[in-house]
């Protein structure tokens, strides 16, 4: 009898810390550095092994599952190469504050830090951007490094670990833990903050809550939408955190992203009294560090976050409390009423800007659908439950702007900005929510990245419904260029395959649309396929450019190129 048929190994051990604390899938790319623990897997039926062909997809991947779950996302690849190729993901997770473990099978204990094949010295490679890097030294500690794993990853800010495990140490009979971690109990604020937050609340005027990610739990938007309702305080979510109040409530003043109105960012600046709650108050939230006013803003500011490391780093606060957000918000809903006063022309101003802002426009183009077209399409036919999987690129942008979340309806899109992550997203997303309809919006450059990961949907029949958006280009950096070099575009043409061709070469029901009147049919067809439905679009880049802007090298803004001849 074979060690793994005695299922006592530390791979089980392993695998079994896991599966007592929650972990239901894994995403890997296979290799022969961990191949003990391939092994084991197959004596956990409850673990679903996602089968990727790329580890930065595997590793988008677990990044969604583990913001959707709350639990660690899992991704499993080789050492060398697959850890190289998952870099990404770890830093995802990183920018994202979401949980994941990043497992990678290590050379041979005696070849360690000899420069052996495919050695990397992980604490170097992750050290920076990873919570815990840990490489295992012995069978007998497999299963505590797991355990450990769980809770770094998911507590304080959850982030990335990184857990080594050096292929000799997989297959030896170790004892088998039955080790479960019980959730921290969240920190509550303390009285004399809740007495000063109550003086505070009194006295403003015209307050804001900016809301972060932290809401983004078990309670945390009931919590943020009693503490806004009940003392009138208008809120603007932070960067990419659109699903965390209606978008279509009269408190709802809008996102603090890349592309924040200034009319807006002089409105909230305007304000008396900052509620930053369970917000790193980042770059990008703060508009560049520039609101609030930096380091001492010139409104009062409360900064609540469960992580210490946060609170003061960049702005110094009036009120710094190091409590669970969601808990300061159901204490802060339980306080009396202050007199409104003119709180409620406050609201209203700021969602007036909002609307303004969010306003649906009209464009014509001439070298193909606007893509604006297709979002407001979606979001004027979105069932109640639709998860909004976006990939990087010009084309996410009128999402951000116009369209109306309301929860259960979810955005996820990554914070780290990175390309190639809405199709592992949908993967990841319609795996946890079978029943529910996801959309992956991608433009032709993030999709030719990491769209090969359709496969899942089409291997499983996942209903998953992909829309492309294709405008030959790295729009993007094209819009950039045309900013600050115009006329001088090296490196953003693109030359795309027949995307919808590739998708029937999947087994998929595609369309290609090439006209604004194709657009609403198209996604109604989408949202009503029971399987994988696949839309191409052939989407304008003139849109997406400042007026004016010309193209002078390679492909015009028709998609021809110099010959006068069709790109696609």
């Amino acid at each position: 009898m074979t060690p793994a048929a005695e299922l006592n190994t530390s791979s089980h051990a392993l695998l079994g810390v896991f599966a007592r604390n929650g972990i239901d899938r894994v995403f890997l790319v296979p290799g022969e550095s961990y191949l003990g623990v391939l092994d084991a897997l197959h004596d956990f039926a409850g673990i679903d092994v996602v089968t990727c062909r790329h580890e930065g997809c595997a590793a988008f991947m677990a990044c969604a599952d583990g913001r959707l779950t709350g639990r660690p996302g899992v991704v499993m690849v080789s050492r060398g190469p697959g850890a190289a190729n998952a870099a990404i993901g770890v830093h995802a997770a990183q920018q994202d504050g979401v949980p994941l473990i990043l497992l990678i099978g290590q050379v041979p204990r005696k070849d360690l830090r000899k420069e052996a094949f495919q050695e990397i010295d992980y604490q170097k490679m992750f050290g920076s951007i990873a919570k815990w890097v840990h490489e295992v030294a012995a069978p007998e500690d497999v299963a505590w490094a797991a355990f450990k794993a769980l809770r770094v990853a998911a507590s304080g800010t959850p982030g990335p670990v990184v857990l080594v495990v050096p292929e000799d140490v997989q297959q030896a009979c170790v004892p088998q833990p039955d080790w479960v971690a019980e959730p921290a109990s969240p920190a509550q604020p303390a009285p004399a903050a809740l007495a000063r937050l109550q003086a505070l609340l009194d006295a403003a005027c015209k307050p804001l809550i900016i809301a972060g990610g932290a809401f983004n739990a078990p309670g945390g938007r009931e919590a943020l939408r009693q503490l806004a309702e009940r003392h009138g305080i208008p809120v603007a979510v932070s960067f990419r955190q659109h699903d965390l109040f209606p978008n279509t409530h009269p408190l709802y003043a809008g996102d603090l992203d890349l592309a924040t109105q200034p009319a807006q960012v002089e409105a909230f600046d305007s304000s008396d009294l900052i509620l930053a709650l369970g917000t790193r108050l980042g770059d990008i939230t703060t508009q560049g560090y520039t609101f609030p006013a930096y380091p001492r803003p010139s409104q009062t500011l409360v900064h609540c976050h469960a992580d210490a490391h946060f609170v003061n780093q960049h702005f110094a606060a009036d009120v710094g409390i190091i409590a669970d957000p969601v808990a300061t918000a159901q204490a802060l809903a339980a306080l009396p009423a202050a007199d409104r006063g003119g709180r409620e022309d406050w609201a209203e101003s700021l969602r007036a800007i909002r609307e303004r802002s969010a306003a649906w426009p009209d464009p014509k183009a001439d070298d193909g659908v606007p893509f604006v077209s297709v979002v407001r399409a979606l979001a004027e036919q979105a069932p109640p439950d639709l998860m909004v999987c976006l990939d990087a690129g010009t084309f996410a942008a009128p999402v951000y702007r116009h369209f109306p979340f309301v929860y259960p309806q979810r955005l996820m899109a990554s914070q780290s900005g990175a390309m190639g992550y809405g199709t592992p997203a949908a993967i990841a997303s319609q795996l946890r929510n079978p029943h529910g309809k996801v959309v992956c919006l991608v433009g032709d450059g993030g999709f030719m990245m990491t769209g090969n990961e359709m496969m899942a949907a089409a291997e499983r029949g996942l209903p998953v419904f992909f829309i492309v958006s294709n405008n030959n280009c790295y729009g993007s950096i094209r819009l950039h260029q045309a900013r600050t070099y115009p006329g001088r575009y090296a490196g953003t043409n693109l030359a795309s395959p027949d995307f919808a061709m590739m998708a029937r070469a999947f087994g998929m029901q595609t369309e290609y649309v090439t006209h604004p009147d194709q657009v609403a049919a198209a996604i109604a067809r989408g949202l009503a396929s029971a399987a994988p439905y696949f839309v191409e679009v052939k989407t304008s880049l003139a849109a997406i450019l400042p007026d004016g802007a010309d193209s002078a090298a390679g492909i015009d803004l028709l998609g021809r190129d110099q010959a006068g001849t069709q790109s696609r």
